[in-house]
């Protein structure tokens, strides 16, 4: 069955959706079109790129995440961490992380939007110079940028740019800078893109979200400033999607609930990303047993 795909963001838990996709691909589903936010926009890219599952998995187990964290000179000292956090915007470059992603679209011919089918691929990223979500490529326009020639992996490391974690892209050369970051900090699980109301789908779409059902999800706890902290946050983070996400749009949703991994734990063991890789399939499976287009 030829489908569209939409994967949520999630850091380091992204391992677990390539499980999702393997069993989907050994079910005999086909991905027309795939979109994604941050850890959910590497694997879509991948999707659409030509890769399978099982060649996912072999590019994520052998991939060494913690050269991704890219320091600049002196950074590793605590005083110049936090000097280049204040002026940087990030504790890490990002390059690393664009550089990995470019070589492995590089292996399937994949360069720019230019190399892929029309609206066959879409990824969220943050504008947060303009308080506004960007979805690219289509809104590269926007910006006077041109679609054609805009590099995939740089549109990816956009969409992964966790805020602080990672140093924000810059779209332009001179100030005043348009800062890019993490997609998910406004929509995680653009499932939207594909689905919309009052729209007649012409194929199935369906998605996978690195959590579990929010009618599951018990309350947060929240007994000082630092918990109340990451609760806003995530709050704010989800606000967007749970108000679009409805009933009807869960039965066609594969949840996966990765609460025991953190989105940064780029020192994440084999175990743990194969551990994952299972949750991810394990979690396809149960859904696919009830699933009905």
């Amino acid at each position: 069955m030829i489908i569209d795909g939409v994967f949520s963001g999630g850091g380091m838990k992204g391992y677990a959706l390539v499980g999702a996709y393997q069993v989907l691909e050994e079910k005999g589903f086909v991905f027309q079109r795939t979109a994604g936010t941050s850890a959910g926009s590497i694997i879509a890219a991948f999707i659409i790129a030509g890769y399978t599952g099982k060649e996912i998995e072999e590019i994520m187990m052998e991939m060494n995440t913690e050269i991704l964290l890219d320091e600049r000179i002196g950074g590793n000292l605590p005083f110049a961490k936090w000097l280049l956090l204040y002026w940087k915007l990030g504790l890490y470059k990002g390059d690393k992380l664009e550089e990995w992603i470019a070589e492995k679209l590089a292996a399937k011919g994949i360069y720019t939007f230019s190399d892929l089918p029309l609206h066959s691929f879409r990824i969220i990223a943050s504008d947060v110079t303009n308080g506004v979500i960007m979805v690219l490529p289509d809104d590269l326009n926007k910006y006077k940028i041109d679609i054609a020639t805009f590099p995939i992996a740089k549109a990816v490391r956009m969409s992964c740019s966790i805020p602080y974690f990672f140093e924000p892209v810059k779209l332009n050369s001179r100030k005043p800078y348009t800062y890019i970051v993490d997609g998910g900090v406004l929509s995680n699980f653009p499932m939207w893109l594909f689905d919309q109301e009052n729209v007649k789908k012409t194929r199935p779409v369906i998605g996978v979200k690195l959590s579990e059902n929010k009618e599951e999800l018990p309350p947060r706890k929240i007994d000082n400033a630092i918990e109340m902290f990451g609760a806003l946050f995530e709050t704010m983070k989800d606000a967007h999607d749970n108000r679009y996400i409805s009933r009807k749009h869960e039965k066609n949703i594969i949840f996966i609930p990765t609460k025991n991994v953190s989105a940064t734990e780029f020192d994440l063991s084999s175990k743990k990303k194969r551990d994952l890789i299972e949750l991810g399939r394990m979690s396809a499976q149960i859904f696919l047993r009830s699933w009905a287009y």
